[in-house]
């Protein structure tokens, strides 16, 4: 779809131009770092040259914590400047999705399986983290410890989580595949929210637990299929649609809202 002289895609926005003649200049690409106003908030932009580079292309980092701005080689900034300018609507309308960078501290919420906890500090220095109601019957997350240590306690507790419902699921799908599993680890990746090896180590992002449980059960779906079928074939979308019925509405949830929970900041 056309675009104020770009194109744009989900996260990404391509600007066109014409092609320059290939320089012979030694100097090596040139990579620059430095922030951008959008929306009223500063956000770090890395502009790397490419010497293969026809086009300028603009990347949002999950969670919206920074740019990525890929240009030809030897682009003037000036040039950069105004496509930066140019494009600023689309920036706001962008990083409207994200909200604000999410503390963790009493009173503030975290969603845990798709439903919103509050968080509860229990004003004690010793104690398990755990789910409870509060006299209202509404879920809470109690956490103790001190005040400033809130975020990493509920970083673990989600962590411990997150491993026991994907072993669980996991289990559930590898047996159904006849497929062994190897490992399954948990990890805070940006750029992709599971993985798997040939071996058959799995590997997912912790944070899928903050997900309704259709999503969590999605991507365990998801990367037991690849035991099967090492790729994203028909045959792939078929079998973990077989797994996981919801497939299509977990993904779509995923597209949507899986920025949100990469922006939430536990420290």
């Amino acid at each position: 779809m056309a675009f104020e002289g770009g194109k744009r895609y989900d996260g990404v926005m391509f600007s066109l131009l014409r092609k320059s003649p290939k320089s012979t200049s030694s100097r090596k690409p040139a990579l620059t770092q430095r922030t951008v106003e959008v929306g009223g908030r500063h956000v770090p932009i890395t502009i790397k040259e490419n010497q293969r580079a026809t086009r300028i292309t603009l990347r949002i980092e999950p969670g919206g914590k920074a740019l990525k701005l890929t240009i030809p080689y030897g682009l003037h900034h000036a040039q950069v400047d105004m496509f930066l300018d140019r494009h600023q609507g689309w920036l706001e309308t962008k990083f409207a999705k994200f909200s604000a960078p999410t503390g963790m501290s009493g009173g503030a919420s975290i969603s845990i399986r798709g439903t919103l906890h509050t968080i509860w500090h229990t004003g004690s220095m010793r104690g398990v983290t755990q789910i409870a109601r509060d006299e209202d019957g509404q879920p809470v997350l109690k956490v103790s410890g001190l005040p400033e240590h809130t975020g990493r306690r509920v970083a673990t507790f989600l962590k411990k989580e997150a491993r026991a419902d994907l072993e669980r699921l996991v289990a559930i799908h590898a047996k159904t595949v006849g497929r062994p599993v190897r490992s399954i680890s948990m990890k805070d990746t940006r750029s992709r929210w599971g993985s798997c090896s040939h071996e058959g180590n799995l590997s997912f992002s912790w944070r899928i637990v903050m997900a309704p449980e259709s999503v969590i059960d999605y991507l365990a779906a998801h990367e037991v299929a690849h035991l099967k079928e090492m790729n994203h074939g028909p045959k792939f979308w078929a079998l973990c649609k077989k797994l996981c019925p919801e497939m299509d509405k977990a993904k779509a949830w995923l597209k949507q809202n899986g920025s949100q929970l990469h922006a939430i900041d536990f420290e």
